[in-house]
């Protein structure tokens, strides 16, 4: 008895009965008529009639293939598989959207990165342009106060220039004045020089004539 329990206990484990089976459709409502398609469990059909006294229902596959099958195994909903199988495919639709929304979750995060370094450079810029508008405003304000210099420097030479023109014309003036007053003065002493050169001998002959009446 211990030797038949332990031998139990040996093979004792734990199993699943499985439902992968396949049902025969056959053309009659028998067992002895020919098998027209083995129909693997959870195969969908369309039930054309039922026959309780048999036991059989004739039915049509997907395919068009009529038959006869024992009414036990057909039943109103899929079985457990059926349930699996879709379930499984849901399964793959949710991992394939999984994939895609992680594929589409790590674009967005690039472009995330692409447009916060983007942005980064558009700071940059902005904050260069405005350091080069603050210099061009610097560089026209400065370009305006030089015209604006330059404008009275301009003033200034012109000024300067008629100055130096009514300078000019003033000494050419004095110049005109001086060589008449240098001419008036030659002409002034030549007429002295003629009038005591013609004065001087007569006095002297006056006197030599006084001297040779004192002799007499």
């Amino acid at each position: 008895m211990l030797s038949v329990l332990s031998c139990n206990s040996a093979f004792a484990k734990t199993v699943y009965v499985t439902d992968s089976m396949k049902f025969t459709l056959r053309s009659g409502e028998s067992n002895s008529h020919k098998i027209i398609q083995m129909l693997p469990s959870g195969t969908k059909l369309t039930l054309l009639e039922q026959n309780k006294a048999t036991g059989y229902s004739k039915v049509k596959t997907s395919a068009g293939v009529v038959g006869y099958l024992h009414t036990r195994f057909i039943q109103d909903q899929p079985i457990s598989r059926w349930y699996l199988n879709k379930a499984n495919q849901q399964l793959k639709l949710l991992q394939a959207e999984n994939q895609q929304m992680k594929a589409t979750l790590a674009e967005l995060q690039q472009n995330n990165n692409s447009t916060a370094s983007n942005n980064s450079e558009l700071i940059k810029e902005r904050d260069q342009l405005s350091t080069d508008l603050n210099d061009l405003r610097q560089t026209a304000s400065n370009a305006i106060q030089l015209k604006r210099q330059r404008n009275e420097l301009q003033e200034r030479v012109v000024n300067v220039e008629r100055e130096l023109q009514q300078l000019k014309r003033e000494k050419q003036a004095l110049e005109d004045s001086t060589s008449q007053d240098w001419f008036l003065y030659g002409g002034i002493l030549s007429f002295l020089g003629i009038f005591f050169g013609l004065l001087i001998p007569k006095i002297s002959w006056q006197r030599k004539s006084h001297g040779n009446w004192d002799t007499f």
